[in-house]
């Protein structure tokens, strides 16, 4: 294996499949990026058994290609090196099968390699009918749910987001069971079967990192037990969570007491500032009260102080309410908020409170209050 390739291109790919690097691998071979030269092109490839991610440089972006072959180099090194190398073309070339010569400019690197044929197979599949969504959809939806999936591994299914497609509709839904966060999207093409699956969300995160913010399109090839999205130069391939999901639309009220509007952005700060004095270890409480068209939200803590905002808001009805909250999961839900203005929906001190974007039906957040009145 022979080449020369210009230094921000290689970098630009190895960034991708360096996603699917874990240093906790207890498996030596998938601690490396595989590279595998043909007169194509070059194949990039990394996994740690949950993702793996290829990615295809054409032979119109290789600088040259004099010999081909495949190996597979220690990623942590690799992507070090080429990100401080000073040159704008690099030189590959492999050595006895063993060692790795990389060179640009006045550096020279000389690195142990591992046998491409130790690398598992990673069965890559694409289905005649995908999923087709534009970049920047997938990108919103991810942003807007992935934030409320659960980080405790006690309820696995809940560490993911669940995908719902049905004809041209998918729904994204997220929930740690204390919040809930729901978006929709109508489809260019429609599905033919029903889709109900759970993506772990972290690695739907990763995947948005890698994702280019331009005008094109990915696909969504989905298996029963793997979903491979497919995008510019990049496959992305990532398991499903195995279990059901739990039916969170029963949690969402279908009416409600009473419904605030306020300016999104001072609302935020506002919260921003109340939360200034509460902890983590009490759930960084605020409450949020309604004195006829005023907002008075406040934290008391006994060992810092207290402090207390307000803020005029628009309502629907004379009624008032107590209400306690995380603070920092009120938050999360605002920035989502794209519209000047949120609309908060409530029923009472116990029951849910639904937090919408007055311009777009399609995005719903939903939180439960915290019992301290």
């Amino acid at each position: 294996m022979k080449f020369s390739i210009k230094k921000d291109v290689l970098l630009q790919n190895l960034n991708a499949v360096g996603k699917a690097l874990s240093s906790k691998n207890l498996i030596p071979i998938l601690s490396g990026i595989k590279f595998n030269l043909s007169n194509e092109g070059l194949i990039l490839s990394a996994s740690d058994n949950d993702i793996s991610i290829e990615s295809f440089i054409k032979k119109e972006e290789l600088e040259s290609i004099e010999q081909v072959g495949s190996t597979v180099i220690q990623g942590k090194y690799i992507l070090e090196i080429i990100r401080k190398l000073d040159g704008k073309i690099i030189n590959i070339e492999l050595l006895d099968g063993i060692k790795v010569l990389i060179s640009c400019g006045n550096s020279e690197f000389n690195l142990n390699c591992m046998d491409a044929g130790e690398f598992p197979n990673l069965n890559i599949e694409e289905k005649k009918e995908p999923v087709i969504l534009k970049k920047e959809d997938f990108k919103n939806i991810i942003n807007k749910t992935s934030f409320a999936v659960s980080t405790q591994e006690t309820r696995p299914i809940l560490t993911g987001i669940n995908f719902k497609i049905n004809a041209d509709k998918l729904e994204c839904i997220s929930t740690d069971s204390y919040r809930l966060a729901k978006k929709f999207l109508t489809l260019s093409n429609v599905v033919n079967e029903n889709i109900n699956i759970v993506i772990p969300g972290k690695n739907l995160i990763e995947l948005t990192k890698i994702i280019e913010d331009n005008e094109g399109e990915i696909q969504m090839h989905i298996f029963s037990n793997k979903v491979l999205f497919k995008f510019d130069n990049t496959l992305f391939q990532t398991r499903v969570l195995t279990g059901t999901f739990p039916d969170v639309n029963r949690l969402i009220p279908s009416s409600f007491e009473l419904e605030v509007k306020a300016n999104a952005n001072e609302f935020y700060n506002v919260i921003d500032r109340a939360a200034l004095l509460t902890s983590e270890k009490d759930k960084n409480i605020v409450k949020f009260e309604c004195d006829n068209n005023e907002v008075i939200v406040s934290s008391n803590s006994p060992e810092i102080g207290k402090v207390e905002e307000r803020m005029m808001v628009e309502k629907n009805d004379d009624k008032n309410i107590k209400i306690a909250f995380s603070s920092k999961y009120m938050m999360d839900a605002l920035r989502t908020i794209e519209s000047n203005n949120v609309i908060l929906k409530f029923n009472n001190e116990v029951q849910p409170i639904i937090i919408v974007d007055e311009n777009d039906n399609s995005l719903l957040q939903l939180i439960l209050p915290i019992k301290t009145y």
